[in-house]
């Protein structure tokens, strides 16, 4: 059991036969100890002493504790990158630099590093200017994205083939033998239906549904696959900026557009996908990979896209609610939630237009964008969609539709 350390910044209420503890340190065997290896148990005082007490625990400490973190904490890209240089600059030091205790040109400074070592949180404003700067060059390198594991989308794992819900489109009860299952799931796994039953659409609306809800099915599926693969599938790291994504991609829910073809709802995702704004995400390629995601997923039935429209509700949502605490002019905040409003309301309604839908219609479509997409690489080899080209294939894009 480790020993209570006393310091005489705070009063004691020790005799003269009962001393407080003082330990000396066991490095320099000079000052008193102020601190305990959580490896070894050994007593140090400072900073250098800890360094050259072993080499061996300092590294293999570091290596676990930050990967540790990583691996369980849902920590914000900042925290991240911070955990990670703090890992790849231990590595590094042990490697090619000589213990030296007089010089120390490490990145971060020796209180934030003993912060870290007790468990402290540490941001980016505990950082000192050059520390900041460093940090800088560091993530311009590069070298972090070759640390960040890459994200498997849901919809690919087989699990997503063998999704059941309950008839009226509401989230199975989980078994008490399938529970340790559940708690073992990582963020990045299959996203839980509704928690309640959905409405018949005749209760929603008093007229036929738009034939052109399974266009509208398009351009919301490429809005949410652009964004969790954006975001690394995770959108609860910034639920705000992923519905931004999701709106400024989406021609439906976020400028209430009415694509009246698959092929016109195509072109707009992939004009937004190779706009200045995120062109330098991967452009026309990263696009068509999308479309394969769009058939993917129309190809696993109605109870994934119900979950993933579920998915993207709970987004929507999550982003109204940080928006109350965020601070913005009171116009804008207004206008982003009635954006936001609005669009939670489509997609839950195309969710229940699709628990109504037979998975052969669901198949049709899924077949549909494939050969539009084909159709798109043929003509489409440039970076810009234009509204003549759109209009000239909206035709036999609107008759598949219609048939289907």
């Amino acid at each position: 059991m480790a020993e209570t350390i006393r310091t005489s910044e705070k009063p004691s209420n020790s005799s003269s036969l009962n001393p407080p503890s003082r330990i000396i340190c066991h490095v320099c065997q000079k000052q008193f100890s102020q601190y305990t290896c959580p490896r070894c148990n050994s007593r140090y005082c400072s900073l250098p002493c800890y360094k050259s007490h072993s080499i061996r625990c300092t590294e293999s400490f570091m290596r676990e504790n930050v990967v540790e973190e990583l691996r369980h904490l849902q920590s914000d890209d900042q925290t991240k990158w911070k955990m990670l240089e703090i890992l790849k600059r231990f590595h590094s030091e042990d490697e090619t630099e000589p213990l030296d205790e007089d010089v120390d040109d490490s990145i971060l400074s020796d209180d934030t590093i003993q912060k870290i070592l007790s468990r402290g949180e540490v941001n980016i404003n505990d950082l000192s200017l050059e520390e900041k700067k460093r940090f800088q060059r560091f993530l311009a390198s590069g070298e972090l994205s070759k640390m960040i594991e890459p994200w498997d989308p849901w919809w690919l794992k087989p699990a997503a083939r063998t999704i059941c819900l309950s008839k009226d489109g509401a989230q199975l009860i989980q078994p008490m033998a399938n529970r340790e299952d559940l708690e073992s799931d990582q963020p990045s796994d299959i996203p839980c239906g509704p928690k309640t039953p959905l409405p018949s659409l005749r209760m929603l609306i008093s007229t036929e549904p738009s034939p052109l809800l399974a266009v509208h099915l398009v351009d919301i599926i490429y809005s949410y696959c652009f964004t969790l693969r954006v975001y690394n599938g995770d959108w609860q790291s910034d639920a705000v900026g992923s519905a931004m994504v999701v709106l400024s991609i989406s021609s439906v829910l976020g400028q209430a557009g009415q694509p009246e073809t698959v092929q016109e709802a195509l072109c707009y995702c992939l004009e937004q996908t190779c706009s200045p704004a995120f062109r330098h995400i991967g452009g026309l390629q990263f696009g068509l990979a999308l479309v394969d995601d769009i058939t993917n997923l129309l190809s696993l039935g109605s109870p994934a896209l119900i979950c993933m429209l579920c998915d993207l509700q709970r987004m929507i949502m999550a982003a109204g609610r940080e928006l109350k605490s965020e601070k913005q002019r009171k116009l804008r905040k207004s206008e982003t939630k009635s954006k936001l409003k609005l669009a939670e309301r489509k997609v839950y309604f195309i969710m229940c237009w699709v628990h109504e839908q037979p998975n052969k219609a669901l198949s049709s479509l899924a077949a549909i964008v494939s050969a539009e997409k084909s159709s798109l690489m043929e003509y489409g080899g440039n970076k810009s969609f234009s509204r003549t080209e759109k209009n000239a294939a909206g035709n036999k894009g609107k008759a598949l539709i219609e048939e289907m």
